[in-house]
């Protein structure tokens, strides 16, 4: 479409958008002094700039993968926490796992010069006076000791005569930060190993 072709108002708008803006000079001073007289800004400390407030939208999927990715954090962080006697948790029975079904499992260390020996693990807080050991009278060169466990993996060692000792007979566990030997024993549903 042409110019001519145009409705008349059409034209008439053209026109006057075409026309240049013809400004008072002192208009234009008043507005600039104005404009001068504004304080600058002030820019904010960075600390302020992080936490200010904003908004952010996210499509559904978006959120949804942000949850579980803080989800697994959460998990990871919670493998990685450190008990309150300062021994890493790593190797304890989860909460879980309390429901799980418990076998009597025995556990045997021969010693026969100890005066006194007992079992320490992650099922018992790595408390040396929570399970003594029995010596085994007849032959009295083992010390024996029975206990419920429920199914899973358990970390544990033997403190003979104060002396962290692991069973010889077990796999070894990772190290624990400590420099003790610790033993794995890997628990059955419904029985004993």
């Amino acid at each position: 479409m042409t110019d001519s072709e145009q409705h008349p108002y059409i034209e008439l708008i053209a026109r006057e958008a075409r026309r240049p803006v013809v400004t008072d000079r002192a208009a234009r001073e008043r507005i600039m002094a104005a404009v001068r007289a504004e304080p600058l800004p002030s820019r904010l400390p960075f600390w302020a700039r992080v936490f200010e407030p904003r908004s952010i939208r996210l499509a559904p999927a978006t959120g949804a993968l942000l949850a579980a990715g803080l989800v697994g954090i959460g998990v990871i962080t919670s493998q990685l926490a450190i008990n309150r006697d300062g021994r890493p948790s790593v190797g304890q029975v989860p909460p879980v796992a309390a429901k799980l079904p418990v076998s009597d499992t025995v556990f045997v260390f021969v010693a026969p010069r100890a005066s006194k020996v007992s079992l320490v693990g992650d099922f018992n807080g790595w408390d040396a006076k929570a399970t003594p050991m029995r010596k085994v009278v007849p032959q009295g060169t083992y010390w024996s000791v029975t206990l419920p466990l429920s199914a899973g993996r358990h970390v544990y060692a033997f403190v003979v005569d104060s002396q962290w000792v692991a069973d010889q007979h077990a796999p070894l566990a990772p190290d624990d930060g400590f420099g003790r030997p610790n033993s794995v024993r890997l628990v059955g549903r419904g029985s004993s190993l």
